[in-house]
Parts: structure tokens; sequence; C-alpha cells
């Protein structure tokens, strides 16, 4: 069986980190996110942005999983950003210096049922506790399973907040999860 780890991104890797996000949201969210928005995620705009959240610098972490020589997922993580751009969530209050917030987290079908997923939030948990946070929120579509699911083994649960991003050809509903940056990987 090959090694199994997480470490840091490198600027190498973002062609991997996009590739791995269009195609996974093409086979989860083909349906509930428009075409055109699916095939924007291998544009050179979405290169641009992950290469400038690869070299972000402090407080601001993507985690790539690996499995022997294979790229399997990706994790992005920072302090959590109400909507008005302050950097304290909307609700819960507890303060900004407690929150962060988990914006990408993903492994390829493929390569799920792993622990890919659980070893990639526990070291984003790990750098974020190291940051002063104690607490991580994710914005998940509403329609997304299985990703609820997974952050519910890890002891996150919905917080009863909605929000609805327009798509430009509808919406799309997402909860937030809410839970403790206290995590072990199991």
């Amino acid at each position: 069986m090959a090694t199994a780890a997480v470490r840091p991104a490198s600027p190498e890797d973002v062609p991997e980190i996009v590739r791995i996000q269009a195609d996974t949201w093409s086979t989860a969210y083909a349906g509930l996110v428009p075409a055109s928005a699916l095939e924007g995620l291998r544009s050179p705009a979405a290169h641009a942005a992950w290469a400038a959240a690869v070299e972000a610098g402090e407080g601001h972490h993507v985690l790539v999983a690996t499995e022997g020589e294979w790229t399997v997922g990706f994790c992005a993580a920072a302090p959590a950003v109400a909507s008005d751009g302050a950097a304290t969530p909307s609700a819960p209050t507890l303060g900004a210096e407690a929150w962060a917030e988990i914006s990408a987290l993903l492994v390829e079908p493929r390569w799920g049922r792993r622990g890919h997923g659980g070893r990639l939030l526990a070291a984003a948990a790990a750098h974020l506790r190291g940051d002063g946070a104690r607490y991580g929120l994710a914005w998940v579509p509403e329609a997304d399973a299985a990703s609820r699911g997974f952050y519910k083994a890890a002891g996150w649960i919905a917080d009863g907040t909605v929000r609805v991003l327009d798509t430009g050809e509808g919406e799309v509903r997402e909860v937030r999860i809410t839970g403790s940056l206290d995590l072990e990987l199991r």
C-alpha cells in the first residue's frame, strides 16, 4: 500500500488542485451548479486564484493530500471572514480570533473513503489552532449529503445558518457547518 500524507501546497501543486476541484465538482455538483461555472474552474483565472491562495502567507493554509506519487485531494483554510468583509463570522459570535474557515476540502472521488479527507481536516485544524483559532466553519451545499456526513463524523454540525448563492443561472443553498478545531486523526 502506498504511503498517504498531507503537506503544505507549493506553486507546483496548483495544476493538480485546479484539476481536482474541476473534476470533483463536475461529478458532485452537475445539475446543481451551471455547466458554465464548472467549466470556469479550469480557466486561467482559476489557476491564478489558486496560485494566489498557495502564496497568501501567514494565516492562510493550502494543503494537499498525497498517496504515493499521486495528489489526491486538497484543503484551503484561513481566518473566518463575514459576508461584510470583517474578520469574524456573522454568528456564532465568539470573537474573530477564535474562528477559522475551511473554504475548500476536496478529495477526488476515486480516492475517497481512504482517510484523506480526515487527514486534510485534522492537518488544517492543527495549523489553524497554531494560528489561535478554536472553532471552524465550512459552507456546504445543502444538497451535498456526503460532505455534510463527513463533517458530522468529525463532530461538526449545521448551526442553522443558510446562505443562498446566485450562480447566474439559478441559486445554490449552502448550510454553515461549525465545530471545534480540537480534532485528532482517528
